[in-house]
């Protein structure tokens, strides 16, 4: 649950989450969807499960446990609604849901990212989770979103990072996921140095700053438009995730071969416009109104 301040006075409370965010949108234009996971059994994980439910995400594989309290996160707003955080959570967990049969399909996407995607409560289930994936030919999109409240687990955390480096199809990260990591903010250098060697494809964002897509043949740099009526910035880099893959979707454009900027192009241009409906609210997803 993100509770939002600006001036240091709360002005609303939203159920968010990085690849949270991202679900929700993508049920909300309509495009079937499920999300993974868990929370706790208690009221807070009581108005999650009914947000999941009545925006289109279908919440078989998710689950609320006993003896584990939901997450809470105090996003505070700056003058230009960008966010720094304050997060409360018990450590992440093993869930047992993630054992069951996921079912993927060729054709299907796998979201991950952020510490879920790499803890070690959870690790051995990801694990599992990217195997079936692979296994059914599914497309794998790893969202870094690695926060500066984690930079001195880094080391220990490095060698997930990477296997899901190597394990996935697309990898997307902020400059400023890699200013905290490497201290580097070039996308090129970033994709030479660290990225090339485990995925092919890679996409560095950088606010409402320029997006970068490099891949073994080409570089491409894609300029966003401005938003210049910002409200809160919180869940707009999932959102360009979700942009992007509900494009992907329905162009069904394959990404394992070569691909040419006129492909990714329009899966861009989503990607920005999810994250530009963002921005207009204090909700970390695209409005209900929204369409694709």
């Amino acid at each position: 649950m993100d509770i939002l301040f600006k001036e240091d006075k709360p002005i609303d409370a939203v159920p968010g989450g990085s690849a949270f965010n991202s679900v929700i949108s993508i049920g909300r234009v309509g495009v079937p969807c499920a999300f993974i996971g868990y929370t706790g059994k208690d009221h807070v994980g009581d108005l999650t499960v009914d947000f999941l439910k009545t925006n289109g995400v279908d919440v078989r594989f998710f689950e609320q446990k006993d003896k584990v309290k939901s997450c809470i996160s105090l996003a505070f707003l700056d003058e230009r609604g960008d966010a720094h955080y304050v997060f409360y959570k018990d450590t992440p967990v093993s869930n047992s849901l993630l054992d069951r049969k996921l079912g993927f399909q060729a054709g299907d996407i796998l979201l991950l990212g952020s510490y879920y995607a790499v803890s070690a409560g959870t690790r051995s289930q990801i694990k599992g989770v990217l195997d079936a994936a692979a296994t059914a030919g599914a497309t794998v999109y790893y969202d870094l979103n690695f926060r500066s409240s984690h930079k001195d687990e880094l080391p220990e955390l490095m060698p997930a990072i990477l296997d899901n480096f190597r394990r996935a199809t697309v990898v997307r990260g902020s400059a400023d996921d890699f200013e905290v990591m490497w201290g580097e903010r070039d996308a090129r250098k970033i994709y030479k140095e660290h990225i090339a060697r485990y995925c092919r494809i890679f996409i560095c964002t950088s606010g409402a700053g320029r997006i970068t897509v490099c891949t073994p043949n080409d570089v491409w740099d894609f300029d966003v438009q401005q938003v210049t009526d910002v409200v809160s910035t919180v869940g707009a880099g999932d959102n360009f995730n979700a942009g992007f893959l509900c494009a992907l979707a329905r162009r069904q454009i394959p990404l394992s071969g070569d691909i040419e900027k006129t492909d990714m192009a329009p899966l861009i241009e989503s990607g920005v416009r999810f994250a530009s409906a963002v921005c207009r609210s204090t909700e970390n997803y695209v409005p209900v109104s929204f369409k694709l």
